[in-house]
């Protein structure tokens, strides 16, 4: 398992990859090459919430029901 400043380091690159619109990013000397932005999004929600956990952080997750009666 990854420390939490490996993460941060991979978070970052990834950060910064998907702010500059290309597809790879290279970090400790490894490359990673994305397809797409959906992928680089789903990465980092990954790396950040493996970081929670290893922090000791509690993931809060929230549920909103709103209903209408179609008027």
């Amino acid at each position: 398992m990854a420390t939490i400043e490996e993460i941060t380091a991979q978070l970052d690159a990834l950060r910064a990859q998907r702010a500059s619109g290309v597809a790879r990013v290279s970090y400790d000397g490894k490359t990673v090459e994305y397809r797409g932005d959906n992928e680089i999004v789903a990465a980092i929600r990954a790396l950040e919430s493996e970081r929670k956990q290893l922090s000791g952080e509690r993931q809060i997750r929230q549920i909103r029901v709103t209903t209408s009666k179609g008027y």
